[in-house]
């Protein structure tokens, strides 16, 4: 970062982002990682389950997504669950995480909580999806879970401590062929008067969203968010 773009992003970063200190890292499993957040900045910063923070990886303009736990408004904590899969900014930064060091975010900001509609809901994902589904589950809704994992044995743990009772988990298989598992499960609910919310491999989403289309599922009970693809980085 040059000169002047770096007094600029300091500049940006001072006006517009919290700062806070990592106090915990848990490592649930190889890759999935529990990480708590405190800072002045935090006290009183309005949050709902859903809503989004995105973390500066050493520049405001560079920045990744995460899903909040839990917010304690009045002693300014929080928590993360991130999935370091492969390499790249967002990896490399869960993975050299430890407590003491700070990190500067924006939000929290309305990411898909609002689309939501009241009532049950079946949230399809992946292991960047498991935060969301824990936010979700502190409204006491009926919440029915539905994960594509890379190993379902490991995955098992963080599930159970995280009190996820009602998730299914799908092997993630060479070419995809588990996919067909998972659209089945699509079919099976489609009668039941709940929501859809598809998120984590956009090829995933995109898949059993035409699996409900297939299906007439109302399009107004469907929400989607793609938090990563293949190739790409960065995403929102």
């Amino acid at each position: 970062m040059t000169g002047s773009t770096g007094i600029f992003n300091d500049a940006l970063t001072r006006t517009l982002a919290k700062r806070a200190t990592i106090v915990a890292v848990d490592w649930m499993t190889r890759d999935l990682v529990r990480m708590t957040l405190e800072g002045v900045a935090l006290r009183g910063a309005p949050w709902a389950p859903g809503q989004k923070i995105q973390i500066a990886m050493g520049s405001i303009f560079d920045t990744r997504t995460y899903t909040p736990i839990n917010w304690d408004t009045l002693n300014g904590r929080t928590a993360i669950i991130g999935y370091a899969h492969g390499a790249g900014p967002g990896s490399d930064w869960l993975r050299s995480a430890k407590a003491g060091a700070t990190c500067d975010f924006l939000g929290p900001r309305t990411s898909i909580s609002k689309k939501i509609k009241a009532g049950p809901i079946a949230l399809f994902g992946d292991e960047t999806s498991i935060a969301l589904a824990v936010a979700l589950s502190r409204d006491a809704r009926d919440l029915r879970c539905f994960f594509e994992v890379a190993d379902v044995e490991a995955a098992r743990s963080p599930i159970a401590e995280l009190r996820l009772h009602d998730a299914r988990l799908f092997a993630r298989m060479t070419g995809d062929t588990h996919l067909a598992a998972m659209e089945a499960a699509v079919a099976e609910l489609v009668a039941c008067d709940m929501s859809f919310v598809l998120t984590g491999k956009a090829a995933t989403v995109q898949r059993l969203l035409v699996a409900l289309k297939r299906h007439r599922f109302p399009s107004d009970r469907i929400v989607t968010k793609a938090y990563w693809a293949s190739g790409k980085i960065g995403m929102d």
